[in-house]
């Protein structure tokens, strides 16, 4: 008899993601084409949380937290993934729903638009690497 304990699969195998029917429409989170973006501030003290990018080509759109704000500026992009569903939910193309967040001066959460930070990244790789500049 060995004293070998059979190899459990189920926690040696990668997991595989299947989106389940009926979940909220959402943007896809990743684009290679051109974006508009701008920068997320806390409406206490103005400091840069992320930045909210959107690009219609690829019918995408996210909430991209600045690394240096720690967990403050992770924990607000649920905030913005709430308003991106919803703008996708009423039919809105990404940019739609961007010029209407930044239009916003109190969407809710803790952060704000920043007035005049709209701008143009060539894709979602640029505002990333933004957002893990410190």
């Amino acid at each position: 008899m060995s004293d070998e304990q059979p190899i459990n699969t189920s926690l040696t195998e990668p997991l595989a993601f299947m989106e389940v029917p009926g979940n909220p429409p959402r943007y896809k989170d990743w684009t290679e084409k051109p974006v508009h973006y701008f920068t997320v501030v806390e409406k206490d003290g103005g400091a840069v949380l992320g930045y909210l990018w959107a690009g219609d080509e690829d019918d995408a759109a996210a909430y991209e937290p600045l690394q240096a704000g720690g967990p403050k500026a992770v924990n607000e992009g649920m905030s913005w993934i709430t308003h991106l569903r919803s703008g996708k939910a009423r039919g809105l193309t990404p940019s739609q729903t961007l010029a209407e967040l930044y239009a916003d001066p109190d969407p809710g959460g803790r952060g704000r638009p920043l007035p005049g930070s709209l701008a143009d990244a060539p894709n979602a790789a640029a505002v990333e690497a933004l957002a893990r500049q410190a």
